[in-house]
């Protein structure tokens, strides 16, 4: 723990942070100001520093315990033992787009540190239980945890998923009440994105506060359905076995590049076999146009309902 004289204090993914970034889609803490901190952002010149490391072209410099990232002309990142974020502004430098890279790339960072999993998906909770959702970027992760929402579930993590054993168990750690979106995906669901703020600079991706369809205790993750785009006009779902879990694991873990470079290969074996023997796998194919998400929905509901039965 890291002990901060400092009131402006953020919760996120079961961690307390202070931050010199302002960092508005998370919960504030109403914490003392001489509280125990997990994780500290501050802002730090690293540019020496990144001259120092980086080899060529790169814009990833990752060793045991120190992941740093130089995004466009907007800022280099820093992530240290699982406890220090250090941003160095550069001369395009945006405070919101520091912040988003911050609660992605940055904590997937501090996840690995900490040896806390991290998957690339958006986890639902259901009958009391985490499931979460993988897949490939464009695939619908985010669309089909919003048409959860809209049929009463609630979110526990969007992007990065924190997955962590306690008795062996794996539980998800809610991470903070917002989505990303893209304007169709709301547009389906009539929802108006005159009052939400563009991501990244993308005109038509949006942050999307989901507060009150909040989860905010960690519940045991009972499964995993990596959805998938096919050329076939029918929505079918089938059961991951054998080898292919750990392969269907491992490429949904959030920038899985960082696990070797990091030395985090045993280790992510490991946990990911402890998991896999827990839960449940599945693969939901579905067509590239001519559906609902309410009937992708319908049928993830109806494969664990029977699989509980």
């Amino acid at each position: 723990m890291i002990k901060v004289d400092n009131t402006n204090i953020y919760k996120a993914f079961g961690f307390s942070i202070m931050s010199e970034i302002p960092l508005p889609q998370l919960p504030q803490l109403g914490l003392e100001v001489d509280s125990n901190i997990d994780i500290v952002i501050t802002k730090k010149d690293l540019t020496k520093k990144w001259i120092e490391l980086v080899e060529k072209d790169n814009v990833f410099v990752i060793q045991e315990n120190l992941m740093m990232y130089k995004f466009w002309d907007i800022a280099i990142f820093a992530v240290q033992d699982g406890k220090r974020i250090s941003v160095s502004p550069l001369k395009e430098y945006d405070e919101d787009t520091a912040g988003i890279i911050i609660l992605g790339t940055c904590m997937g960072a501090v996840l690995m540190q900490r040896k806390v999993l991290p998957l690339h998906g958006s986890a639902i909770a259901i009958n009391g239980k985490a499931y979460a959702i993988v897949g490939d970027s464009g695939a619908g992760k985010s669309t089909l945890a919003l048409a959860f929402i809209e049929r009463g579930f609630r979110l526990l993590t969007d992007d990065v998923i924190a997955v962590s054993l306690k008795d062996d168990i794996p539980y998800v750690t809610p991470s903070y009440p917002q989505q990303k979106l893209w304007r169709d995906s709301l547009n389906s669901f009539g929802i108006k994105t005159d009052d939400y703020k563009s991501l990244l600079g993308r005109e038509n991706k949006f942050c999307v506060p989901v507060s009150s369809n909040f989860i905010t205790d960690p519940l045991p993750l009972a499964g995993v359905v990596e959805l998938v785009k096919t050329d076939s006009e029918d929505i079918s779902i089938r059961t991951i076995e054998n080898l292919k879990r750990f392969y269907t694991f491992y490429y949904h873990t959030y920038r899985n590049f960082f696990i070797q470079r990091s030395g985090l290969m045993d280790w992510h074996f490991q946990t990911s076999a402890k998991i896999l023997k827990q839960i449940d796998m599945y693969q939901l194919q579905r067509p590239n146009s001519g559906f609902s998400a309410s009937q992708l929905v319908s049928k993830i509901l109806t494969t664990i309902n029977k699989g509980e039965e």
